[in-house]
């Protein structure tokens, strides 16, 4: 991996930091190819079963790196980043088979926020933000961001976010269904940890079909999420970790899953 992005696994828990302090972790070509790789390596590797994605200094990442956008646009060259680097990290987020807990420890903009909102948990430290900020450049959203900020806070208020993109501060985020969790910001490394750490060590079937059902459910009708449901359902409780549960609760003790 690139030194802008660190990758780190231990116990189950893959965490991805982004790492370009200096620059408010913004997306320079170097660090969205590492972070698609470091994602696509956690999906991948079958010892992770809950990944953490973070960053360093007072943002979570401000999105695109302008400056070498600029750059990019006096050369001649179009927005080819978004099919090469945004959309692939976007998908590996949302659809790899374990949870990813997004611990946002400053602002996230743009397509930051977008892997944000693609998560499946997000921890906000109280001083942290939301900012759509695509059309404040004039474009239009991506990583994913047309899909995921509307099924968080309903088309109205995503529309609203978008045409007008401004800071949401983490209080008004957790009321509006984007932050699941607002904690201070001098705890949220250690919050955003514990909750990946938990699913690190939790029903790692259970969590691959819970996150597939709600994205099925998301475009199908009911009796089509039904039936997926059924199949999902069926996988789940032929694992291992189910039949462990049902033992740990008949012995009345905690089980210990191991993730199969």
């Amino acid at each position: 991996m690139a030194d802008s992005v660190l990758y780190e696994v231990a116990d189950g828990l893959a965490t991805v930091t982004l790492n370009r302090p200096e620059a408010m972790n913004a997306l320079d070509t170097g660090t969205k190819g590492a972070l698609r790789d470091a994602l696509r390596s956690a999906g991948d590797d079958p010892a992770v079963r809950a990944v953490l994605l973070t960053g360093n200094g007072r943002a979570f990442c401000v999105g695109q790196d302008l400056k070498e956008h600029v750059a990019t646009l006096e050369a001649g060259g179009g927005m080819t980043t978004v099919a090469e680097h945004y959309n692939p990290i976007t998908l590996a987020i949302a659809t790899m088979p374990k949870p990813v807990v997004a611990g946002v420890n400053g602002v996230a903009a743009g397509a930051g926020a977008g892997f944000a909102f693609a998560a499946d948990l997000r921890v906000v430290a109280d001083t942290a933000s939301f900012n759509t900020s695509f059309a404040g450049v004039a474009l239009s959203a991506d990583s994913g961001v047309s899909w995921t900020l509307p099924r968080l806070v309903g088309h109205s208020r995503a529309a609203d976010l978008l045409l007008f993109p401004r800071a949401v501060p983490a209080a008004e985020a957790a009321e509006l269904g984007i932050a699941n969790r607002v904690v201070p910001a001098a705890d949220l490394p250690a919050e955003a940890l514990a909750v990946a750490r938990r699913l690190a060590s939790g029903p790692t079937v259970a969590y691959a079909a819970v996150k597939e059902a709600l994205a099925f459910s998301a475009a199908h009708s009911l009796p089509d999420a039904l039936a997926r449901e059924a199949e999902l359902q069926s996988a789940a409780g032929a694992s291992a970790d189910h039949r462990e549960a049902v033992a740990a609760f008949l012995a009345k003790r905690p089980p210990r899953y191991e993730g199969r």
